[in-house]
């Protein structure tokens, strides 16, 4: 990512920059995981969303996933409120779900991002290619989460 503040990366910028961190990323069913990503995207445009979050849906698991680390996404050329957005939703180790709920809650911009991630984690046609346990497991944190965010 270019570390020059003062020159933002566009859109397809932050697109090209996610694609690359997770190309050699599948999700659970073995799809590309660059598919998940460009889906919240979407996701985040059709629910009204601004070039900031729009960015930080295509790099909201970034950090989570490794793919860029925490000083990678603190000197991207990003504004601070889609690097606020990004941290905001990267899960930590050994959260509890309500306190990460409630950091996404406290950060502006952010739960129309976890929103988008949730609706296509949780979409039965992605839910559908998974064993039956994972999908019951997934779908129950998917719900719990939605609840706690009061979605």
């Amino acid at each position: 990512m270019t570390e020059n503040p003062s020159t933002p990366l566009t859109l397809a910028e932050v697109e090209a920059t996610a694609r690359a961190a997770h190309a050699s990323q599948t999700d659970k069913a073995g799809r590309p995981y660059t598919e998940h990503l460009q889906a919240v995207a979407e996701g985040v445009r059709a629910r009204g969303g601004d070039d900031e979050q729009i960015a930080a849906a295509w790099l909201h698991d970034a950090v989570e996933d490794d793919a860029l680390s925490e000083r990678q996404l603190r000197e991207a050329a990003l504004s601070r409120r889609t690097k606020d957005i990004v941290l905001a939703v990267t899960k930590r180790a050994g959260e509890a779900p309500e306190a990460y709920a409630r950091r996404i809650l406290d950060t502006p911009g952010a739960l129309l991002v976890k929103e988008a991630d949730l609706a296509h984690n949780a979409d039965p046609a992605r839910l559908a290619a998974l064993d039956a346990p994972t999908r019951a497991r997934l779908t129950e944190k998917y719900a719990k989460m939605r609840a706690l965010l009061g979605l």
